[in-house]
């Protein structure tokens, strides 16, 4: 948080500003796409159900716009709702595979015998303060 000056002389708490993510910049098509597709299969999921979308809103305490947003492929919606509207609509136990560390071909391959629980460097915390 930074201090500012205000009109009355008051210091006043602000967040600072964050350089934005190259990520939002520039999404990468895979990344759209695969939002775009989560979207449009929770969407079908939904009228299945024969649910509005004030009606999941409504279950998960959010704006139907949020959901809209969210069956829309919108990058900046967060995860907790996607997951969200997987529970609402009993569809929670498909996330389970998701990356799943047993099925990670890529990363077994470069683990090999020296598997971390973190990735910090060799030797442990520094002590030089």
């Amino acid at each position: 948080m930074s201090l500012r000056p205000q009109e009355s002389g008051e210091l006043s708490r602000s967040a600072p500003k964050l350089p934005r993510s190259q990520l939002t910049k520039a999404t990468p098509f895979a990344v759209e796409d695969a939002l775009k597709r989560l979207g449009s299969n929770l969407r079908t999921a939904r009228l299945r159900r024969n649910l509005s979308l004030a009606e999941l809103a409504g279950k998960l305490g959010v704006d139907r716009h949020v959901l809209s947003d969210a069956e829309n492929g919108k990058f900046g919606t967060s995860a907790g709702i996607y997951v969200g509207m997987l529970w609402a609509m009993n569809l929670l136990p498909s996330l389970d595979g998701v990356a799943d560390p047993k099925a990670d071909e890529e990363g077994l391959a470069l683990s090999g015998l020296d598997e971390r629980e973190r990735a910090r460097g060799a030797g442990g915390p520094s002590n030089a303060f």
